[in-house]
């Protein structure tokens, strides 16, 4: 049997990897960060347990990478949702969709996100990952469409927004609903509460709209 070649031993790694993070979504979406193991993970993906360590350093690094992959791949999924958005206003709704893809993922997988938001809060603190960075790239481009010449400045304030905001919805005991918090992002960008996936009737009051970024 002839040796495989790097391109196949890469693939192969890389679905290994993914089984990895797949794993660790659905498990600490059912159980909770602390009651899952490593083993645990190890034995729903199907991979051996020093596989994790050769990928990640400890759980807390492999729980932001899961979630992450999981935040870019709803994202993507949000973006690229038909109709492609077109015409003048083409940049608000990129915007409102990426909004609504991270603030319904607190609403959808609170016990998962709960746990992600901790572990920032840990001395690891923000790990940067490969998921983080195309993540991250989603981002910057719905703010760059949205209007921003300076992505540089606009997507730090983007993402600390969304982390607050999904911070908001998931505090014990003082969480805050989805609506109101959606209406409050959206008021600070200017866009009109039927964009993106509006979650419902849009609550009275709020903020007036400040858009903070030049349209195109």
């Amino acid at each position: 049997m002839s040796p495989r070649s790097a391109s196949v031993n890469e693939e192969m790694r890389r679905r290994s990897r993914q089984r990895l993070l797949d794993a660790t979504v659905e498990l600490v979406s059912e159980r909770g960060y602390e009651a899952t193991t490593l083993g645990d993970i190890a034995d729903r993906a199907g991979a051996a347990r020093g596989l994790i360590s050769y990928y990640f350093p400890g759980k807390r690094q492999l729980l932001q990478s899961a979630v992450h992959r999981m935040m870019h791949l709803t994202l993507q999924e949000a973006l690229e949702r038909e109709p492609v958005p077109s015409g003048p206003h083409a940049g608000q709704e990129w915007l409102a969709r990426a909004i609504d893809a991270i603030l319904g993922l607190a609403r959808d997988r609170p016990v998962l996100m709960r746990a992600h938001m901790a572990g920032l809060l840990q001395q690891e603190g923000f790990i940067q990952c490969v998921e983080q960075q195309r993540l991250a790239a989603l981002l910057r481009d719905a703010i760059t469409r949205y209007g921003s010449t300076d992505p540089d400045r606009d997507y730090p304030l983007l993402r600390a927004l969304l982390m607050g905001t999904v911070v908001a919805q998931l505090l014990p005991g003082a969480a805050l609903p989805l609506a109101r918090l959606r209406a409050e992002v959206f008021s600070r960008y200017g866009l009109p509460w039927s964009l993106g996936v509006p979650p419902g009737d849009e609550p009275s009051g709020g903020t007036p709209p400040q858009v903070l970024l030049p349209q195109r």
